[in-house]
């Protein structure tokens, strides 16, 4: 069975295998590997991705956006505990190593991003900058999907709240800048740990700490309102850092914070599974235990109300601890702060407005 202790681990990947997609009838299932230890290291594929609109639409009571863009599907961050592995399910793929090395590339979003903005139908709102993926995943260095649909939000001035594990959301700090003029933009930080350790291996492409930090000190220092996502609370992994997560994060400017205890829907399980064994196999079932504690006996809780929060004594107590340390940090528990379209230009800024 993929994920268990008869695999190695695998250099920069979250995942060490595939597990079998629940849609699909046929798995492959790989040789073991000849020598123990680590696996050969699987090369990251991009793929187009040919979808012809670019704004999801969520109808979740307890998700904090109704309309979201994302450029990629896929996520070579590598993230174990990632919640957007089962929809690479949807693709034919797998939630594992398929998710963080076929990562689909939406080449056309800029341009579908302006078309849809530009439609009499478009009600200007927030766009939450990704609802799934990350939108500063390493190769959008190169490929600069993000910030071109970034330049197109300045052109309409239309808000966005963008979360990200990535010191390069600084490179985009002139656009972010002139959407917080309009009160159109805020960035959430997803900081999880101090220990650089514990990031290497649990979110193998990410920022380190420090970088991430950073990051908050100069989105702050250019006036764009900045917070920090202390998600997933992973109880027995990185529960508690929280007071020291929420105490950096307000040093380095932070001002708003939320927190979410782990959850692992579907295939993630089995993928979380598997990592604990590989990486902390003398706490793996205390680690399991406590968040079935927290998802009423189950590693997952879908439940609208509940699955952001949890339930029981341990949801009650990481609650607790989270609300504590931010008031003792001097820093706004809840989420984004409040946007505005108010500015909204239906031309995108590409005919010349009486009022500027």
């Amino acid at each position: 069975m993929p994920g268990t202790e008869r695999h190695g681990s695998i250099v920069g990947r979250g995942a060490a295998d595939n597990p079998k997609n629940r849609f699909e009838r046929i798995s492959v299932e790989p040789d073991p590997p000849e020598e123990p230890g680590e696996l050969p290291r699987p090369e990251t594929l991009y793929l187009r991705d040919r979808s012809r609109s670019i704004i999801a639409r969520n109808a979740s009571p307890d998700i904090g956006f109704d309309a979201s863009v994302n450029p990629y599907r896929g996520c070579s961050h590598g993230c174990v505990y990632c919640y957007a592995r089962p929809t690479h399910e949807y693709l034919g793929l797998s939630a594992g190593l398929d998710f963080e090395t076929m990562v689909l590339v939406k080449e056309e979003a800029p341009e579908l991003l302006r078309k849809e903005l530009s439609s009499p139908r478009w009600r200007p709102q927030v766009l939450s900058m990704s609802g799934v993926t990350d939108p500063y995943q390493p190769v959008e260095k190169r490929l600069r999907l993000t910030r071109r649909c970034l330049e197109v939000l300045a052109g309409f001035r239309n808000p966005v709240a963008v979360v990200t594990k990535n010191h390069l959301v600084t490179r985009d700090l002139d656009l972010l800048a002139e959407l917080a003029r309009h009160n159109a933009a805020a960035v959430a930080i997803s900081l999880t740990t101090l220990d650089d350790d514990l990031r290497r291996v649990m979110e193998p492409r990410t920022s380190r700490p420090t970088r991430r930090l950073a990051a908050i000190g100069k989105l702050a220092e250019a006036g764009v309102p900045v917070g920090v996502m202390t998600a997933p609370v992973i109880p027995g992994i990185n529960d508690h850092e929280l007071p020291r997560l929420l105490s950096a994060a307000a040093e380095a400017g932070a001002t708003f914070a939320a927190c979410v205890p782990v959850r692992l829907p579907g295939a993630v399980a089995e993928v979380f599974e598997g990592w604990l064994s590989r990486h902390f196999p003398d706490r793996k079932e205390k680690v399991l235990n406590r968040i079935r504690s927290i998802r009423g006996g189950n590693l997952n809780d879908p439940r609208f109300g509940s699955r952001m929060r949890g339930e029981g004594l341990y949801a009650t107590h990481i609650a607790q601890l989270f609300h504590i340390s931010c008031r003792r940090a001097g820093i706004e528990p809840g989420r984004f702060p409040k946007l505005s379209a108010a500015a909204f230009r239906r031309d995108g800024g590409l005919q010349p407005s009486l009022l500027d």
